[in-house]
């Protein structure tokens, strides 16, 4: 039998160390570390699985190719740095004037599995439609209809660390971890698919959830932001945070408390804590808009100058949109954090409210302290989406691999460095300026923001804010609102409405 490398290398070193001490030659402590240590392994080539299909999206029969894969992305010398899983969804046959989309979602740290196989994926994973918990398995995986493969071609993305997507060799994960770098890097693969895939006159569309809209805002940066750009048809933001500030609960910052109020409003209204309540949660967040931007932004930024009687008519008026006492308000000076409003609101109840989604209730070990345990929002339906993806991806799809799919990835410290924008960007960290710069030098860009009224994650008055400033062109930025929160897309009418808002965004090219 021939020697495995393992045996040579034992046999080698038991040679050398036979020989006498005068005939080996003198060795530099870094030489002699170097040849100790273990050899580097060799970067296997990338894992490709290929499938076929057919399903009715849109109404329409669709025949199409998935493809599983990774893509290596490469240093300068062709070195490989880092592998990126991603799944790509193409009609047959295949035709370069059909759009493409590429999708990712947030954390930092989460894999793409929420808008694959919750929102636009061709199959979807069935927990319950009302805020209830997903329980355990099996959980059925159904065909999705509302899939968009009808009028566009799908990427999803799993950027690195996160999903199945990790870095080669003697590459870091703090190479990709920030911003720009995580930018730079979904941008390098954008690219690679586009010469792959010869997609380069494709219209061309990018979208994310939660943080992956800030993504979006970067990536836009890193694909128009040079003379060798990739121009884009649209942008899809759905449950938006751009502009940090407003979302910083931190001693002295008032935005938070102003950007939240609609939503807690929205929260009140839906558990039935609003006396004489509106017949719609719309009008009742329109009127908590107002208040919020007006009179209570004001009251706020009056701090201890606020006159008694102007505080006793906040208050009040406070207490109807939120749902909360009058004294506890005056308790916490007309300031209530989103943690101390999602125990406090159904304390009477022996309740909380779920952050990713408000309609979610939970119960806490006990009921004193002034934030929850956990989030039910959140350990109501990872359990579900956790084992689909896994089942889905290797089963269906045929990728195999032995890594574990991260659907929330723990990626460690993120560089927020944005000093590329060409200001000071220390103290405050608001990367909706890409966008509003891109939508001045690309005449055909256009925005889609998506939000759900029971996001407390990021808050919908937040989205407003961030791309209401100087410098979008408003004509081209368009508001959908939905019934449910941060991933509207768990509630069955909802998401249906998602697919038909995305949609017609596409076709309205």
């Amino acid at each position: 039998m021939p020697i495995s490398r393992t045996a040579f290398a034992l046999a080698a070193g038991a040679l050398a160390s036979a020989l006498p001490a005068a005939a080996q030659p003198a060795q530099a402590p870094a030489a002699a570390a170097a040849k100790d240590a273990p050899p580097e392994r060799p970067v296997p080539p990338p894992t490709v699985s290929v499938t076929r299909h057919v399903g009715t999206f849109g109404g329409q029969r669709v025949a199409y190719t998935a493809t599983a894969s990774e893509t290596h992305l490469k240093a300068e010398d062709g070195t490989p740095k880092a592998a990126i899983f991603s799944v790509s969804y193409v009609r047959e046959p295949r035709d370069p004037s059909r759009p493409v989309v590429f999708l990712y979602n947030g954390g930092p740290g989460s894999g793409s599995v929420w808008l694959q196989m919750g929102a636009f994926g061709p199959k979807r994973v069935a927990i319950p439609s009302d805020a209830r918990d997903d329980g355990a398995p099996p959980y059925p995986l159904l065909d999705n209809p509302d899939c968009l493969l009808d009028v566009a071609d799908i990427v999803f993305v799993d950027p690195v660390g996160t999903g199945f997507s990790h870095t080669l060799g003697k590459t870091e994960g703090k190479d990709y971890w920030g911003v720009t770098a995580d930018a730079k890097s979904v941008s390098q693969f954008i690219r690679l698919w586009l010469n792959d895939n010869g997609r380069w006159n494709s219209p061309k569309y990018i979208g994310g959830e939660s943080y992956g809209t800030t993504r979006s805002a970067a990536l836009v940066n890193q694909l128009e932001g040079a003379y060798n750009d990739v121009a884009l048809n649209g942008i899809i933001l759905i449950s938006t945070i751009l502009d940090f500030s407003a979302d910083t609960f931190a001693q002295g910052n008032e935005m938070p408390y102003i950007m939240y109020l609609p939503t807690m409003a929205a929260t009140a209204w839906y558990h039935h804590k609003v006396a004489n309540p509106p017949a719609t949660v719309e009008d009742f967040v329109a009127q908590a808009r107002d208040f919020a931007t007006g009179e209570y932004a004001a009251a706020l930024l009056k701090g201890q100058r606020l006159p008694p009687d102007e505080r006793a008519r906040v208050r009040a008026r406070l207490a109807r949109f939120t749902g909360l006492s009058e004294a506890y308000l005056d308790r916490a000076d007309l300031r209530v954090s989103d943690n101390r409003f999602y125990k406090e609101l159904l304390r009477d109840r022996g309740q909380t409210v779920g952050r990713l989604d408000s309609r979610y209730t939970g119960k806490d070990y006990d009921q004193a302290g002034d934030r929850p345990d956990n989030d039910p929002s959140f350990y109501g339906i990872d359990g579900g989406y956790t084992a689909a993806i896994n089942a889905y991806v290797r089963d269906d799809l045929g990728f195999r691999t032995d890594r574990s799919y991260q659907t929330i990835a723990g990626l460690g410290s993120w560089d927020w460095d944005l000093s590329d924008q060409g200001r000071d960007t220390t103290f405050y960290k608001n990367v909706a300026p890409y966008i509003g710069k891109a939508m001045r030098e690309n005449a055909g860009l256009r925005i889609f923001v998506g939000a759900g009224y029971y996001d407390f994650a990021t808050p919908l008055l937040g989205a407003e804010y961030s791309l209401s400033r100087t410098g979008f062109p408003a004509d081209r930025i368009q508001f959908h609102y939905y019934h449910a929160g941060h991933m509207m897309y768990v509630h069955d009418e909802d998401r249906a409405k998602l697919a038909r808002d995305v949609r017609e965004f596409i076709r309205a090219r």
